[in-house]
């Protein structure tokens, strides 16, 4: 992206980070001050093709090719008109038939390949199917308030719950209130034995707890999926999911047939890497070690030294 370019003025996202490119129906790019500058006048050309531009069609580029912004923008407005659905279609190959013109006609106008041609098909099109497109738009329009309407009953049907469940949580701790004033009450004017007051609404005290106890608590994630399922009245605990058996490492055991190469303890002592040069701080931050180079290396050669087909084969051989 730092590499595009306004086509007006020149100016590029390494010169202006702020800079935002926008693109219309042409699919030609330019930035958001020369797009205000060329519709100073209520009107204006695209200056690369001269294509007459409208100010609401400008939008911001998402993408960084203007060829595939031109293209979504060419499909959307296509696939508004041509909305037959399979079921519109006596057999499948009447359907694919269909699809495939549909994609031709974008092709077309993405590429600018017979565009008055491929305009007068479109046009012809919808003039031979009008009710046809009308009653899909209409069905599609359907399902979409349809779908609305169910997640607007949800929502409420959400909230409700949760005004019922925070009035239970208030009625409880209203209630354990008034149970420890009472207490306190019975302490200050009461003449018996405070012992035997405390134990008696002790137990009232302790049933009042397990009944708060008994109140779901519905918690949800920030996507709105809840801890808890609720079934009928009452709520279910979420289940929980078997894990199986821990991954126990098991090493790898490399067959050499000949002298074992040699191991960490001899690569210092037999100065195998005296003339290595040491790791710099940069790689031994990125993991590297030279003495794992050099213990890889040593045992790659010495794996083929004494190397016997006939024994990896199974094959005796003559001597």
């Amino acid at each position: 992206m730092e590499d595009q370019a306004c086509p007006r003025c020149k100016t590029t996202k390494y010169r202006n980070p702020s800079l935002k490119l926008m693109v219309n129906v042409c699919g030609h790019t330019l930035c958001e001050s020369c797009v205000d500058l060329l519709f100073l006048k209520g009107s204006g050309a695209c200056p690369e093709c001269q294509t007459a531009l409208r100010r609401v069609n400008f939008r911001v580029q998402l993408y960084e090719d203007a060829t595939v912004e031109k293209e979504v923008d060419i499909r959307k407005r296509i696939l508004r008109d041509f909305n037959k659905k399979e079921e519109d279609f006596a057999t499948q190959r009447e359907y694919d038939d269909y699809l495939e013109e549909v994609e031709n006609i974008i092709y077309n106008l993405a590429n600018n390949i017979d565009v008055i041609e491929t305009n007068r098909k479109i046009e012809q099109y919808k003039r031979e199917n009008r009710e046809l497109i009308q009653k899909n738009k209409t069905k599609l329009g359907k399902k979409e308030n349809e779908l609305e309407e169910l997640l607007e009953i949800e929502k409420i049907e959400q909230e409700e719950r949760r005004q019922m469940l925070l009035k239970q949580e208030m009625e409880m701790k209203k209630r354990k209130i008034r149970e420890k004033e009472a207490l306190i009450d019975e302490l200050m004017f009461s003449e018996g034995d405070a012992k035997n007051i405390v134990e008696s609404f002790a137990t009232t005290i302790q049933a009042t707890a397990e009944e708060a106890k008994l109140v779901p608590k519905v918690t949800e994630f920030s996507t709105g999926i809840k801890f808890r399922q609720q079934s009928g009245s009452t709520f279910l605990p979420v289940p929980k999911i078997e894990e199986g058996p821990t991954y126990s490492y098991t090493p790898i055991i490399q067959e050499i047939q000949g002298p074992s190469p040699p191991g960490w303890k001899e690569l210092q002592t037999q100065g195998y890497i005296t003339h290595v040069r040491a790791e710099s701080e940069g790689e031994r931050a990125g993991g590297f070690s030279s003495k794992i180079a050099c213990l890889r290396a040593l045992q790659e050669a010495m794996a083929g030294l004494y190397h016997d087909s006939s024994q990896s084969s199974g094959v005796p051989t003559m001597s």
